[in-house]
């Protein structure tokens, strides 16, 4: 099993900057790949960016550019950096783990509650 926690959720203007993190406790052995999702109530989850143990990164084409994965294997942290900000970002965002490496072809299976990030205008 794996606890994870997210945090830094915010509210902020359009333009502006946040930095999510997530930190796993457990059985760590299950974080291999890691990764940040979002969800807008009525819409389906989207993934946002995801990274392996080796720090090797996959993002979504909306936050290329604007957001950054990244780990602290020792720490068992996870954070997403996100900056220029847009009201299309606003969304639960989720952390979320699994054993395997990321480009394996299953689903994730350890979820945090998410952490609310808006954006106005």
């Amino acid at each position: 099993q794996v606890q994870l926690v997210e945090s830094g959720g915010d509210s902020v203007q359009a333009g502006g900057s946040l930095r999510l993190s997530c930190s796993a406790s457990g059985n760590t052995y299950s974080t291999y790949c890691m990764g940040w999702f979002r969800q807008v109530p009525g819409k389906q989850r989207e993934e946002v960016a995801r990274i392996d143990r080796d720090g090797d990164r996959v993002y979504a084409d909306s936050v290329k550019g604007r957001f950054t994965i990244s780990r602290d294997n020792a720490k068992n942290t996870l954070t997403l950096q996100m900056n220029s900000l847009k009201p299309e970002d606003t969304a639960m965002y989720y952390c979320a783990s699994k054993e395997y490496r990321c480009s394996v072809r299953v689903a994730f299976n350890y979820w945090g509650q998410g952490t609310q990030v808006t954006v106005s205008s």
